[in-house]
């Protein structure tokens, strides 16, 4: 049991996994293959994609071990890896490195390319699946698990190819002094789950304490300036874990796609968020002055901007409001989709130019920019790969909220699933109770 699990176990309102009868089981089955089939989803991968997959990761060690050699040795460096407790791959990692006047940051992201590039059949199944699908107990992954759960892993105590981006943040402005984007070899020293970095926070004397402290620093100085400047942030209360990574992760894409666009010229999937109509904005705004206990601060209309009094709003909002002042911004988004263009920006972050890059094992989008940040080459159906991917996600999202839709209709809380997980019992009366579970 991992240190998570235990820490859980011990806990009071811990309630273990959601039991659910082999019926219930059964019809959550039956509903994944109807939504599979609707959307036209691919549970499994096909047999030759599969024997690639496995003829991948054969020899690895020598052939990291020969690749280290053309490559950025950062074995040295100390990383880490901070995912959910029941995460099946990592692949980002990051390090951190306080100087005078700036912080040295790393993103280490999982070198998928080195092993899924558009001359295999990986790569085409990839394209097919646009990403990975995680519904409560159940994932449809993008990759191969033989690849994404091995060697696009970046597990502790095993040397693993990267991606990396090293960023020097300014301290006084929170800006790039420089950013450079190479090939690594790297060793993650730890897996951390959230709860684990929570707790490495608070005692000193645990490893990594130092590390995550001043990641923390940094990355809460950077969401306060997110949210000066104008970012949505629809969930205000989030740990300092979940903070460290969020805004790593959002630095990295944004300097990669600044490189792309900036240094580079060259197209790639930029990640695109139309703006509500100001119409739309005020509906917005109107349905969430309207909640019991809910009210817009006067200092969040500062700037006239509705991102800020969203933000304002969910802040000194009572927490049983939260989901409502979500679904009211929610309702008037248009969806983000993407473009061989950054044109228009990210509304939501209020970035005028972002794209993903973090995520190659589960996104199509970060696999391509992931191959043009390395040869420069962009694909010629580049406009297509960005129409199938935004389609795709769209499928995905409709696909999970039918899903928990249907848990919900049989008694079962997606969230406890997702948080616990499921565990099929034979006798009706274990169950956890629900109209229809037995």
């Amino acid at each position: 049991m991992s240190e998570d699990a235990q820490a859980a176990a011990q806990s009071p309102s811990y309630q273990g996994p959601v039991k659910v009868t082999e019926e219930g089981a059964e019809k959550l089955e039956s509903k994944r293959q109807e939504l599979f089939e609707e959307f036209d989803l691919h549970d499994e991968f096909p047999p030759e994609v599969l024997r690639e997959a496995q003829a991948r990761v054969e020899g690895v060690t020598e052939e990291i071990e020969a690749e280290a050699q053309k490559r950025e040795d950062l074995r040295e460096l100390t990383a880490w890896t901070t995912d959910p407790s029941d995460a099946e791959d990592f692949d980002d990692a990051i390090s951190i490195q306080e100087e005078e006047d700036a912080y040295r940051l790393w993103v280490h992201i999982a070198d998928v390319t080195h092993y899924v590039n558009p001359d295999t059949q990986m790569w085409e199944e990839a394209v097919s699946r646009c990403n990975t699908i995680y519904l409560p107990g159940h994932v449809m992954h993008m990759l191969p698990s033989v690849l994404a759960e091995t060697v696009c892993s970046l597990v502790p105590q095993e040397d693993r190819l990267a991606h990396t981006v090293e960023m020097e943040i300014s301290k006084e402005t929170l800006s790039f002094e420089s950013v450079d984007i190479y090939k690594s070899v790297i060793r993650s020293n730890e897996r951390l789950t959230y709860n684990d970095c929570e707790r490495r926070l608070d005692d000193e004397e645990s490893p990594l304490h130092e590390e995550n402290t001043v990641a923390y620093e940094l990355a809460n100085q950077m969401h306060e300036q997110r949210k000066e400047d104008g970012s949505l942030v629809l969930n205000p209360r989030r740990d300092r874990a979940h903070t460290i990574i969020e805004e790593s992760m959002l630095k990295a894409n944004k300097a990669v796609t600044h490189v792309l666009m900036w240094d580079r010229g060259l197209e790639a999937m930029y990640r695109v968020h139309p703006q509500p109509t100001p119409d739309q904005w005020s509906d917005a705004l109107q349905e969430i002055q309207e909640l019991n206990g809910v009210s817009i601060p006067g200092s969040a209309w500062d700037g006239d901007d509705p991102r800020k009094a969203v933000n304002g709003a969910l802040e000194e909002s009572p927490e049983r409001q939260l989901d409502k002042i979500q679904r009211a911004v929610l309702k008037v988004m248009p969806r983000a989709k993407y473009m061989n263009d950054p044109f228009g920006g990210h509304h939501a972050l209020n970035f005028d130019i972002y794209g993903h890059f973090t995520s190659p094992i589960r996104r199509l989008s970060d696999l391509i920019n992931h191959w043009i940040v390395d040869t420069d080459d962009v694909p010629e159906e580049l406009i297509a790969l960005c129409d199938r991917a935004s389609d795709k996600q769209k499928d995905g999202d409709a696909v999970e909220r039918i899903y928990k839709q249907e848990m919900e209709d049989m008694g079962i809380d997606p969230h406890a699933v997702n948080n616990r997980g499921m565990e099929i019992v034979d006798d009706p009366e274990e169950a956890t109770h629900g109209p229809v579970w037995y």
